[in-house]
């Protein structure tokens, strides 16, 4: 069984929004299917609960685009708790946070993975597939620090 599950979700036809998909082509290079399960989504969703429950580390990759996001192209990486519920997400919406997928796979199947999102703040979120240059040249540090986490989930802390 893997030891860990990587989720890079994002549109990637919304320039930086593919920066998680894109760290996965790379990832993939880098670890078996016997290691590592890399899945590529658009959004996260209840159907997700039952395949975290399987994994002792789940690690979620997206780019953010908030305001509180920070520069472009900077890296932020945070454990996840399941008692957090700032959140607001409905359960049954298709379009749930890392911490709703996490307290569902809690509820649903007592699965208590160590979980971290790993966000890389964004730049240009318009129509197209090329990432900007700020998230871009941020890519390889995402990639280590991904890296980093699956070989050691004590170093999220």
């Amino acid at each position: 069984m893997p030891r860990a599950l990587i989720i890079a979700y994002g549109n990637p036809l919304r320039s930086d929004d593919g920066v998680a998909w894109r760290a996965a082509e790379v990832l993939r290079q880098k670890f078996s299917p016997a290691e590592v399960e890399i899945a590529c989504l658009h959004q996260l969703a209840p159907e997700l609960a039952e395949t975290v429950s399987r994994f002792p580390c789940v690690i979620f990759v997206d780019a953010a685009s908030s305001p509180h996001a920070g520069h472009p192209g900077e890296i932020r990486v945070q454990e996840l708790s399941r008692k957090d519920s700032s959140d607001s997400g409905s359960p049954l919406s298709h379009a749930l946070s890392p911490n709703a997928v996490i307290r569902l796979a809690d509820t649903l199947y007592d699965a208590k993975p160590r979980a971290f999102a790993v966000t890389v703040s964004g730049q240009n979120f318009d129509h197209g597939e090329s990432l900007s240059s700020a998230v871009a040249a941020a890519l390889p540090d995402l990639v280590a620090q991904i890296q980093g986490l699956v070989s050691d989930p004590g170093k999220g802390r």
